[in-house]
Order: structure tokens, then C-alpha cells, then sequence
């Protein structure tokens, strides 16, 4: 089994604060497995047919790919099997590709290999790209030398490096932002305003995002914890088949994700598609149990007693089959999020180590994926909605629209 972490480095803000939703399943954000495997316990008494369960129409038993991986496979090949390590080269053709679309008085939004020109990594950078959607599915690319930029400079080559990797970037929030901040703003922000686990220190399970693939940059690590970790969702998808099939009938099935009163109160879709002979996930735990200022939004839906266990199940095989990922200061992780999901252990910052992160979402439009058509809205809007000239880098941390727990709050930050 691959190594996993358990405690936390502090005590969890969120924890402090969660409740199960009233009238729903006993499950919040933080996973219990006492109550897991209770519940798993519980549902096989009263309905001991569950594992004889016929998986959905069409969904295959078994998953054959090079996407279907385990963490200790990759851990006892060491971290050069999945890290291409830039040279003294390619980093002078970084510079030289900085220096040539900053004289060009383009706005960020249209930078593209055209406009950020990478003859000899470019070629490397797009291999990778395709190992993405066909092969492992992540690659860490090592080293920026991140101090030798501005902050303005560093957003400008992350996002000239990673346009190699995909065409597009997605709106990541309002305004056509499509840069968004990892970072832990809970002793800056009132716990009623942060609404995600991507602005505290606390554990954050696993999860998806949204889009083809996400790209993080690492401006700076924590003091102590805060281990990227990924898994395998189609070694989970062929562990679930084989012991739980119930499971995957549930993941396939429509759930009530919660809009928090943002675009909508709430939305029916599946959690897990087989699509184009391909298994994808897409969730987000806390869309389902709410998470600091963001609670369940009252009245909708809840869920039932076995998405509840699903949910479970998912986090729990993910940390099984995990594989850790050291973040190193510059490095960028690019990860297959519809083959994929992710995780963080909890980290502590001190005065000299603030771990703060940068995304893209990104697609290449040459290797990309059919998308189910549950989820083609979701992508036109991500990736076809905003012209580039308009697309926002913000250069500062702040809490995104979708993940901000306190509207009024928000308005005054916008001020």
C-alpha cells in the first residue's frame, strides 16, 4: 500500500466548524472511517445482494490502460519515472521566449506557442501533453527558478510553458480570471468567508477539479507538510467493479450538486461517466457536505445513504492507491483531472515558508477527450467563453467567486 498521512501538521479550521447537514447522511467534509466503515457494514446487513449488483449499461468490468496505476508502482521506480528535469538550455530559451512576447506589448491572454516561442522544449512539452491523455496521465516539470523573476514575469512564463501543454486555458472565475491562488488565507479572512479547502492549511481529500488538466506552480512551500498527492481513478473504477459494482451504479446515477446560490441552487448529474471508452470522474466532495462558509445550501436535496458510502469509498481507495508528490519551489505538476484526482496533506507555514500555489486549467485541443454531454455546457463555458485579450492573471491571492462563503464580504474585498 502506498504510504499515506493521516494526522494533521494543525489543528483543522474546518473541523472546528462541521456539522453533518440536517436531515441527511452522518458524513462531512473530513472523512471518518470509523463511520465508513460502519456505514458499509450496515448496508451490507440489510442488503447482502449489493456485490452482485450488474454494473450499469455499458460500463466495462475492467479498465486495461496505462491510467490504471498504483502509487507504490511509481514509488519504487523512483520520481525520475514522472519528473523531466529543464536544463540550462531550455531555461535560456525561456528567458529568450519571456523577454521576446514581453517586447511585444501583447496582452497575457495571448500568449501561445506562436507568441512564446520554445523551439527545443516546445517538442518535449508536447510528447508530455500526450502522456497526459494516453499515458500515466501526470508529469512534473522541474525547475523554474521561480526567484529570479517578479511575480508578473513568473505568470508569464508558467503560462507561456504550459500553452505547450494546452491550447486552452479555462475561466477559472469572474471576469474571465483564469489564474487562480493556492494558499492558506485563514488568518487573514473570517472563516465565514472561505468557502474551499484551497484557502486553509487543512487536509484536503480527494477530489477533482474541473476541465481536461490541471497545472500547479509552486511560488513557495510549506514549513512542514502539505504533500501533493494523486491516484488513480481507474485503478479505484476496476477495484469498485470487481468488490462493489453497487457503487459504481451509484457514482453513475444522478447526484444533487450544490450551487451554493451562485449560477444555481443545485444541478442533477453523475458523478461517474463512461464516455468514448473512457471512465471520468468530476466531483468535488465538498459539494456535497459543504465546507466552512460555504454549508449545504438548506433545502435542496440531500444525499442518500449510499452516495454517502460511495463518497467514502472513493477517498478511502484513493489514499490506498495514492502516490505522494514532493513539490519542490518552481516545479510545475500538470495532471490527466478526468483520469486523476488529487489530494493535499495539512502544512504549516512559518515566517520564512508560505506555501502558495498557482493554477491553470487547461485543454489541448489536438489529444483531448470527447466530453460527456452532461458536461458539455460546463466545458464551452470553461474553455470557449472568454476571448483571450480579455483573460485576467491576478498576480495576488484572493478567494475566487465559487468557493467565497460570504457575499457581502465578497463585495467589500472587490472594493
Amino acid at each position: 500500500m502506498a504510504t499515506t498521512t493521516t494526522t494533521t501538521v494543525t489543528e483543522s479550521l474546518a473541523e472546528r466548524y462541521e456539522v453533518p447537514t440536517p436531515g441527511g447522511p452522518d458524513i462531512i467534509y473530513h472523512p471518518d472511517e470509523v463511520k465508513y466503515k460502519a456505514r458499509t457494514e450496515r448496508r451490507l446487513k440489510e442488503d447482502p445482494s449489493l456485490p452482485t449488483t450488474p454494473l450499469p449499461a455499458g460500463f466495462p468490468t475492467k479498465l486495461e490502460s496505462p491510467l490504471v496505476w498504483e502509487g507504490k508502482d511509481y514509488e519504487e521506480k523512483g520520481e525520475k519515472e514522472w519528473t523531466y528535469d529543464l536544463n540550462a538550455q531550455e531555461l535560456e530559451e525561456i528567458d529568450d521566449a519571456l523577454k521576446s512576447f514581453t517586447a511585444s506589448g501583447k496582452p497575457r491572454g495571448l500568449i501561445s506557442p506562436a507568441t512564446f516561442p520554445l523551439p527545443k522544449l516546445g517538442p518535449v512539452l508536447r510528447s508530455l501533453s500526450k502522456e497526459l491523455y494516453s499515458g500515466r496521465g501526470f508529469f512534473v516539470l522541474r525547475t523554474l527558478p521561480v526567484d529570479k523573476y517578479t511575480r508578473d514575469e513568473i505568470v508569464t512564463v508558467y503560462a507561456g510553458v504550459s500553452s505547450y501543454v494546452g491550447n486552452l486555458r479555462a475561466v477559472q472565475d469572474a471576469n474571465a480570471g483564469v489564474l487562480a491562488h493556492i494558499k492558506d488565507l485563514s488568518q487573514t479572512h473570517p472563516a465565514k468567508t472561505i468557502g474551499a479547502p484551497a484557502y486553509t492549511s487543512d487536509k484536503q481529500v480527494f477530489h477533482t477539479d474541473v476541465g481536461d488538466v490541471i497545472s500547479l506552480l509552486a511560488l513557495e512551500t510549506a514549513a512542514e507538510g502539505g504533500r501533493s498527492r494523486i491516484a488513480s481513478t481507474w485503478k479505484v473504477y476496476n477495484e469498485l467493479a470487481a468488490t462493489r459494482p453497487d457503487l459504481i451504479k451509484t457514482l453513475s446515477e444522478p447526484w444533487p450538486f450544490d450551487g451554493y446560490g451562485k449560477e444555481f441552487p443545485f444541478q442533477w448529474r453523475p458523478v461517474l461517466f463512461y464516455h468514448d471508452n473512457k471512465s471520468i470522474i468530476q466531483y468535488a466532495r465538498r459539494s456535497f457536505t459543504g465546507f466552512l462558509g460555504l454549508p449545504r445550501t438548506p433545502g435542496i436535496p440531500h444525499i442518500t445513504e449510499a452516495q454517502a458510502e460511495a463518497l467514502d469509498a472513493l477517498h478511502y481507495l484513493g489514499e490506498k492507491h495514492n502516490l505522494g508528490l514532493d513539490f519542490k519551489k518552481g516545479d510545475i505538476q500538470y495532471i490527466n483531472n478526468l483520469s486523476v484526482f488529487h489530494a493535499r496533506d495539512a502544512f504549516r507555514d512559518d515566517e520564512k515558508n508560505t506555501r502558495h500555489l498557482v493554477r491553470l486549467w487547461l485543454r489541448d485541443e489536438e489529444n483531448a477527450w470527447k466530453i460527456p454531454g452532461e458536461l458539455e455546457d460546463l466545458w464551452n463555458k470553461l474553455y470557449y467563453t472568454a476571448k483571450p485579450e480579455d483573460q485576467r492573471f491576478p498576480l495576488e491571492p484572493y478567494i475566487r467567486h465559487a468557493s467565497h462563503g460570504n457575499v457581502d464580504e465578497e463585495k467589500k474585498e472587490e472594493k
